[in-house]
This record gives C-alpha cells, sequence and structure tokens, in this order.
C-alpha cells in the first residue's frame, strides 16, 4: 500500500484503514499479532506516533487488543465489527451520494438498480 500525501484523510486513518483491510482479506488473522508502530512506521516512512495514532483508532473500536509486554493483535470479532462500520458509514454515505447524482441526472430507481446489480455482478465475477 502506498499513503496518499496529498489525501484529505490523515496518514493515521489511512494507516487504520489498511489494517482493517488487513484484516477483512485475512492477512491477518485473528488473534495474530500485528505490526508494531515501529515497524508501521519504517514500513511506510512515517513518524512512528502517526503510526500508533493509526493502531489506538482500532484499539478504540475493539478491533485491536493489547497484551502487556507483547504488542497488539487482532480482536476474535475484528471482522464484524470492520464489516459493519463499513456498511454503515462508508458505503451508506456512498450510497447516498449515489443516489443524489441520480436523481440530479433524473436516473429513475430501476435504472439505477439495474446499474448497482450489473456492476455487482461483473465485480463479484472479476474476483473468480
Amino acid at each position: 500500500m502506498i499513503l496518499n500525501s496529498d489525501s484529505m484523510k490523515p496518514i493515521y486513518v489511512q494507516i487504520a484503514e489498511w489494517l482493517e483491510t488487513e484484516i477483512l482479506i485475512q492477512a491477518i488473522q485473528c488473534d495474530e499479532k500485528i505490526y508494531s508502530q515501529y515497524q508501521l512506521a519504517e514500513m511506510f516512512n512515517i513518524n512512528p506516533a502517526t503510526a500508533a495514532k493509526g493502531i489506538n483508532i482500532l484499539a478504540e473500536e475493539n478491533v485491536l487488543y493489547k497484551k502487556r509486554g507483547l504488542g497488539m493483535f487482532v480482536a476474535t470479532d475484528a471482522r464484524h465489527i470492520i464489516l459493519n462500520k463499513r456498511k454503515n458509514t462508508k458505503l451508506r454515505a456512498m450510497v447516498n451520494e449515489l443516489a443524489k447524482e441520480a436523481v440530479q441526472l433524473q436516473v429513475n430507481e430501476e435504472e439505477l438498480v439495474e446499474m448497482i446489480r450489473g456492476m455487482h455482478q461483473k465485480l463479484k465475477g472479476d474476483q473468480k
């Protein structure tokens, strides 16, 4: 992953989202130790405090837990927490923007649903 320093999204949020994605795709498993703030800082050439801030976001959301003296680990229900968060925030916001644009372009509901269905099926096919 390459961090986007020009993004409106802070680097520490990008770090948290990258770790979430690694957990979602199961590159990092439940109860597995994650990268330390120093490892992340070296990987992405950032300040360790910035990396720690990204890790702390996930700890506050109970995606990660700390084992004293050992580091941070992925919670058992981390994938479930991440999926729910992304569905209820990111996906909902994207659907809201899509619906607004469809209304402005006078795309009717059936046409919009068909567009979504077609793209969804195409993307699911590409993943196989």
